[in-house]
């Protein structure tokens, strides 16, 4: 069965149109998705757009590709930039992000209580989903300032990208839920009746969670929800906003997934979530995919070489000529090992002592040792061999990728080529940014044939 061609990802178009303003990066951990963010954003800025990359990469390699010293939470133009445009780099800082949330929605005395409390330092240095939810505030508060033509999101390395869509209705709802709001009624009644609703209508609560938790966590909870009664509300309505702002039509969504079959599955569940969520998707980076310059040579023929190098079945031509067996160019029949010796059929050929025939059986064996040991060849044949591993290295790649097609032949794809190092500075960037616009499958990334 013949498959349809599957429709090329076209980046450049993307990047330019002055209507797309997000671009989000996601997938499952370790598939590329900060180099492939670094990359897009420089090309973006190349080509006369004013961009910010926002990283959640705890590593700082898109620090040291673009030529900084460090990232942090405020952007950080990056230098050496040709064209026209600008490039921006930040790595978001959790804490310090929903420092300022608190900080620009409370006054100087609530927002001193809040960012001393206990129970709020324990949630904004690593609450479950922090890091996600406020990777969307950052967005939101970028897009708010309309300073950038174009934001580029790597996403956090989340255990599943599912989290990321997942995170800003996660956190309002545990800002907003039954727990927190029975946490805060005695704030709301306030005073005295506070208290006396505190100590008689919470008691039974309040005594079994103290034993669960211990009585001062729960204290800084209750404390906690007191000063952060009137941001319940905000938490809320930045999700929701933030939430519609990555269906909004300037959002574009970009996965990025590696030619393994537990990365594109991943990467097919979240294609399947962002159509349920009405989330506008353009396409698949294809990332680290293997090619070879030879691969007309399929792995049976370079495997059968290298048999034939070990075993010396392969004419042994001198001064590296090539030949044919028996053919009239070659003045000698080449010499063959003692076991493929075969008597003359002819009534006139003469009959070989067993003398004649043990020597030519030593000698047999001799020049099969030596062949053996002759380093061109076992370098030859290691060669071969390592060339069938690449071959079957890129039909297993092939066929995976020819499973993710079947299942959603409308998502349009490019490929990247398998790197041999790292990219570590901007010249590597624009090289992957070349391969992203390009489009094409690497050389030789056509399966074996059978």
């Amino acid at each position: 069965m013949t498959l349809d061609p599957v429709p090329t990802l076209d980046v450049d178009p993307l990047i330019d149109d002055p209507k797309t303003r997000i671009i989000v990066c996601c997938g499952a951990g370790g598939v590329g998705k900060t180099t492939t963010a670094a990359a897009l954003g420089l090309r973006a800025a190349e080509r006369g757009r004013k961009v910010v990359v926002l990283t959640i990469d705890p590593a700082r390699r898109l620090a040291q590709s673009m030529g900084i010293d460090s990232l942090d939470n405020v952007p950080r133009r990056v230098k050496d930039i040709s064209g026209d445009g600008e490039l921006h780099a930040m790595m978001l800082d959790m804490k310090r992000t929903f420092d300022e949330i608190v900080e620009a929605h409370a006054d100087a005395d609530r927002a001193a209580a809040i960012l001393g409390n206990p129970f709020y330092q324990s949630l904004s240095a690593g609450f479950a989903g922090t890091q996600e939810y406020m990777a969307m505030e950052k967005l939101g508060q970028l897009r708010a300032r309309d300073e950038w033509d174009l934001i580029v999101v790597d996403t956090p390395p989340s255990r599943s990208a599912l989290d990321f869509l997942d995170a800003p209705k996660n956190l309002g709802s545990f800002l907003d839920g039954k727990f927190i709001r029975v946490l805060m009624a005695p704030a709301k009644v306030g005073g005295r009746a506070g208290m006396k609703f505190l100590n008689v209508g919470m008691s039974m609560m309040t005594g079994t969670l103290g034993k669960l938790l211990g009585g001062q966590f729960l204290g800084d909870v209750q404390t906690f929800v007191a000063a952060m009664d009137t941001m319940f509300g905000g938490f809320r309505t930045r999700a929701d906003a933030t939430y519609r702002l990555l269906q909004a039509p300037g959002t574009a969504f970009l996965v990025v997934a590696a030619p393994e079959r537990d990365a594109l599955r991943e990467a097919a569940y979240f294609v399947e979530r962002l159509a349920a969520e009405g989330m506008p998707l353009a396409g698949l980076v294809l990332n680290r995919v293997h090619g070879s310059g030879a691969a007309r040579l399929s792995a049976e023929r370079a495997l059968a070489a290298a048999e034939n190098l070990d075993e010396r079945r392969i004419v042994d031509q001198e001064g590296g000529k090539e030949g044919v067996r028996n053919s009239p160019e070659s003045p000698e029949p080449p010499a063959q090992a003692a076991d493929e010796a075969e008597e003359p059929t002819a009534p006139t050929a003469p009959m070989r002592s067993k003398a004649s025939a043990s020597d030519s059986t030593d000698h047999s064996d001799s020049t099969d040792r030596a062949h053996s040991t002759d380093p061109a060849h076992q370098l030859a044949a290691g060669l071969l061999r390592l060339h069938a591993e690449r071959m079957h290295l890129l039909a297993r790649e092939q066929r995976t990728r020819d499973r993710f097609t079947a299942l959603h032949p409308e998502v349009a794809v490019t490929e990247v080529a398998a790197l041999p190092g790292d990219v570590h500075d901007l010249a590597g960037l624009r090289d992957i940014g070349d391969r992203l616009a390009a489009g094409s499958q690497p050389a030789g990334a056509e399966p074996e044939s059978a």
